[in-house]
């Protein structure tokens, strides 16, 4: 049995928190309360023998404590399990119980594999959450990264600041105030650096490599069966435009392009472009305190720090970045290339906040993991309702023939996230494809449309919401129809209904009405009565 600690990880809150600063074959090095508390030294194989204890029902995580012992007037626990430790190591019972009880909860890799089997993959690694204050956006993110079972290792708030408007704000910089060139990191980039060693601690292979349009570069290669032991790592910006995201979200907006899955059969290589150059960590003087900083001090981290320096820090394929975003007078609004980049949600349209369900709730959101292509084909539709993409490539051209000319037109970038979109959801029929179609609508074509009266007219002289809603009751037929009730309802792809268990799958399955088809209409009544429309709530 492996015991999955890491140097740094915390365990408990407060004064009586724990930090595990080093992992040995033999020891595990804790220090509890204060830096500057003495070491406790707990040898491995203790932990291992009291896991072991517990899950063959031996023993409880209560029985570590000596003082549970003594009230119940129980033997040393070291001489009921028949153990050769020496008993002072007890003296440590309270430490000794909370490693015990985060790694009984951690799962393990079958658990795991079960998780990321269950999840649905996302066509894009970055997400808008818009919507109306309260509506549970933030903690839609921290319940995301809640169902890993390791929520303090897989996620992240930073909460952003007004003043914010360059990507150092967000990456950090490099600083001489004290003479010497000196990285200053933030929470950020310290969690992107945890998402890498969680992907070069799963067993798959980061190194430098040749490419023939790249030259060298940093890419982890791998068998897809082993991504199913790597965790999605949730950053979450809270309140993310109070800043101009263009601004201070420049790089990683950038760098987002880069991403590379090239697949061979089950065998993977992926890349990215760095977010923290190779040159400017040249610079920095002291490069032993850098590493540190970002996490990999430890040994095994060796090669992998090297290939960093060398290369550079880039956007590892686990992370999941999302935005929490209100929009009114205090906030800025978004740029298409912001928009274009991301998957935008309406909130309330996706995970409505229903009053009636408050007490007890009929559905739940689905589980999120990171998506795994960034450059569709056909082979990835091959097992889909539409195996050749050509059903999709006619649905966004028809889409596209209404935005032609305008400055809402879509371009090869769209049709590859559409495509992307269906071959991440696997759509077996045609109400499930027709549901993929019409979430894209909603998360990428109509964010991109706002104006008035007039930018909102197409070149021919025709008001063009009203164009859409002609083309998309064609094109989205049965489902544009369909009411509450009806038998033609789409697919819900994001939730599902909260069944008991041993209930078919099928019975999970949550049917809606067509969500772009309610948001279009919303969109046109605020044109009519405003003078003015878009998509945000």
């Amino acid at each position: 049995m492996a015991l999955i600690l890491k140097k740094g990880l915390i365990l408990g809150e407060g004064a009586r928190a724990l930090k595990i600063e080093n992992v040995t074959n033999e020891v595990i090095y804790v220090r509890g309360g204060q830096d500057g508390n003495p070491l406790r030294f707990i040898p491995v194989c203790l932990v291992k023998s009291l896991i072991n204890a517990i899950n063959d029902n031996k023993i409880t995580l209560q029985d570590i404590s000596r003082k549970y012992r003594s009230d119940k007037n129980l033997p040393h626990l070291f001489e009921e399990l028949e153990l050769s430790f020496d008993k002072y190591i007890l003296g440590y019972d309270s430490t000794i119980q909370k490693i015990c009880e985060y790694v009984l909860e951690k799962p393990n890799s079958d658990e795991v594999k079960k998780l990321l089997e269950k999840a649905l993959p996302l066509s894009k690694p970055f997400l808008l959450l818009a919507g109306i204050s309260g509506t549970g956006k933030t903690r839609f993110v921290r319940e995301q990264a809640k169902t890993s079972g390791q929520f303090t290792e897989t996620y992240c708030l930073t909460s952003v600041r007004p003043d914010w408007h360059e990507p150092s704000d967000l990456l950090g910089y490099i600083s001489r105030l004290n003479g010497d060139a000196e990285y200053i990191t933030t929470d950020v980039l310290q969690f992107v650096a945890k998402a890498w060693r969680a992907i070069a601690d799963s067993g798959l292979t980061v190194e430098a490599k040749n490419s023939e349009d790249q030259g060298k570069q940093l890419v982890v290669t791998g068998e897809h069966d082993a991504l199913e032991k790597v965790l999605p790592y949730w950053l979450c910006l809270d309140e993310m435009n109070l800043a101009p995201v263009e601004q201070y979200f420049a790089d990683y907006l950038s760098v987002l392009e880069t991403r590379e899955w090239r697949w061979t059969g089950d065998s993977f290589t992926y890349s990215s472009d760095a977010l923290l150059k190779p040159a400017t960590i040249k610079e920095v003087e002291d490069n032993n305190k850098l590493r540190e900083a970002l996490g990999f001090e430890a040994p095994e981290y060796n090669e992998l720090w090297q290939l960093i320096c060398q290369y550079g820090l880039g956007i590892p394929f686990n992370l999941l970045v999302a935005g929490t975003v209100n929009m009114d007078e205090t906030t800025h609004g978004f740029s298409r290339k912001v928009i274009d980049r991301a998957l935008s949600f309406d909130f309330g349209a996706f995970f409505p906040n229903d009053y009636n369900d408050f007490f007890t709730p009929t559905s739940c959101n689905k589980r999120l993991s990171y998506p795994i292509w960034s450059n569709a084909c056909t082979a990835d539709l091959a097992d889909t309702f539409d195996a050749d993409g050509t059903k999709t490539v006619a649905f966004l051209s028809a889409v596209n023939a209404v935005l032609k000319n305008t400055p809402f037109e879509l371009a090869f970038r769209a049709l590859n996230e559409l495509l992307l979109a269906v071959a991440s959801s696997q759509p077996q029929d045609e109400l499930t494809l027709k549901a993929v179609w019409d979430d894209f609508m909603m998360c990428k074509v109509l964010p991109r449309i706002e104006g008035d009266t007039d930018k909102l007219t197409t070149p021919d002289g025709k008001a063009l919401l009203a164009e859409l809603d002609t083309v998309l009751a064609d094109l989205l037929a049965p489902i544009w129809q369909a009411e509450q009730g009806d038998k033609n309802q789409r697919p819900d792809l994001y939730r599902e209904n909260i069944v008991a268990d041993g209930v078919p799958d099928e019975e999970k399955i949550l049917f809606i009405p067509c969500r772009s088809k309610a948001k279009l209409k919303w969109m046109s009544d605020r044109l009519a009565s405003a003078t003015f429309t878009s998509f945000w709530p």
